[in-house]
């Protein structure tokens, strides 16, 4: 019987739905999450259930859980409590943090109280340096605090009360929060935060004012431009400085003749009048034909984007310079699939937890046979060693 919900299941269709169909393994990393709010970790169900929903096997879910962090692979506690401990909360006071509430709460990195109630361990950073040392509850932060302080908010979590955090939402469970992290609205009252930057964040900008410090021809009230806009005041500038840039025609200049009169403006070439004027400057350089624009000036950002979601404004696949990615492995030869799948064959699927071929069996099996040959004297020992040899 699975251990998941038909809630659980149903969120997942939700969450698969909001990538194309041939990008459905996107989904994969807030799916994670889903299973974690099921269980409190991603359990070997949990990476099953991901690599069955979403067709893949289970070591290329399980690479993607052991990578990052925040995916747990063992049971958590209801509120995980990470202490920074990196360079500038260290130098702050945030290892003394830590130590007080791993001595405090008898546990080390990534344990949990007997109780299930906390998880700690120490992280190398929460990016909040302006307010360190930090440690975060669930990811919600706790600002600027010294060990007393720490052991308080444990000690509250811990007679089931839920301190607010110096910023952000009311706190709440570690399943809670995996919930939002898959992608769905927590309704609980309070769950929004509101408030603006706190004051370290903007110490900066104070500094900058108060000694009129300010990037050059910078304008805070000019609004942002519409692409439209953007595009036509770029053509424009381009425009005046291809204009700066292209040399003034030289004035004409007559070439005497042989009794000193005037014949016009040289030519370059030689006529009645001998040896010509050599040719001007501007051709002597090369062609002057203004650049060409090219058929698709876009980044190569906003061509990728397009090509991996196309609509109705994108470019048809066989245009020039655009290709659609298209998932799936390219054809192979006949024989190279038959040796494919006789590989298959012979190396059954691993576990998760054991390697291919470690077969549970064959490990009792070869530890009675030893202890069978220790235990034996004589003959005995040699036939077992001779049967060890001969498999």
């Amino acid at each position: 019987m699975s251990v998941f919900t038909d809630e659980t299941r149903e969120r997942a269709r939700e969450i698969i739905a909001r990538y194309p169909a041939d990008r459905s393994r996107s989904a994969l990393l807030p799916l994670l999450h889903l299973v974690q709010s099921e269980e409190g970790y991603v359990s070997p169900a949990g990476v099953a259930f991901c690599a069955e929903v979403l067709g893949l096997n289970k070591a290329q879910v399980g690479a993607v859980a052991t990578f990052y962090t925040m995916y747990k692979r063992r049971p958590t506690g209801d509120y995980l409590v990470s202490v920074c401990t990196n360079t500038m909360c260290n130098v702050l006071g945030g290892q003394e943090v830590y130590d007080t509430l791993a001595e405090h709460l008898g546990v080390g990195h990534d344990e949990t109280t007997a109780d299930g109630k906390i998880t700690l361990e120490h992280a190398e950073c929460l990016a909040a340096c302006d307010y360190g040392p930090v440690m975060t509850v669930n990811y919600d932060f706790f600002d600027g605090v010294d060990p007393q302080a720490a052991r308080g908010v444990v000690d509250e979590l811990r007679a089931g009360g839920r301190p607010m955090p110096t910023r952000g939402a009311r706190l709440c469970t570690l399943k809670e929060m995996a919930v939002q992290l898959a992608g769905f609205a927590d309704e609980r009252e309070g769950a929004v935060a509101d408030g603006g930057p706190g004051e370290p964040t903007l110490r900066g900008l104070r500094l900058a004012q108060e000694h009129g410090i300010s990037v050059p021809g910078f304008d805070p009230n000019t609004p942002i431009r519409s692409k439209a806009e953007a595009d036509r005041a770029a053509a424009e500038a381009k425009a005046r400085s291809e204009a700066a840039a292209k040399p003034a025609p030289e004035p004409a200049r007559a070439v005497p003749a042989a009794g000193g009169r005037s014949t016009g403006p040289a030519t370059g070439t030689t006529g009645n009048s001998g040896v010509g004027e050599p040719a001007p400057a501007a051709e002597a350089a090369g062609s002057t034909t203004r650049d060409v624009k090219a058929p698709d000036d876009k980044s190569p950002e906003v061509r990728a984007a397009e090509t991996r979601q196309p609509d109705a404004a994108t470019a048809v696949p066989d245009a020039p310079g655009t290709k659609i990615p298209v998932d799936g492995a390219p054809p192979v030869p006949r024989d190279a699939q038959e040796a494919e799948a006789a590989g298959a064959a012979a190396n059954p699927p691993a576990g998760d937890g054991k390697p291919a071929g470690d077969e549970a069996g064959a490990q009792q099996r070869n530890l009675k046979e030893a202890e069978a040959g220790t235990g034996a004297a004589g003959a005995g020992s040699a036939a077992a060693s001779e049967t060890g040899v001969q498999k």
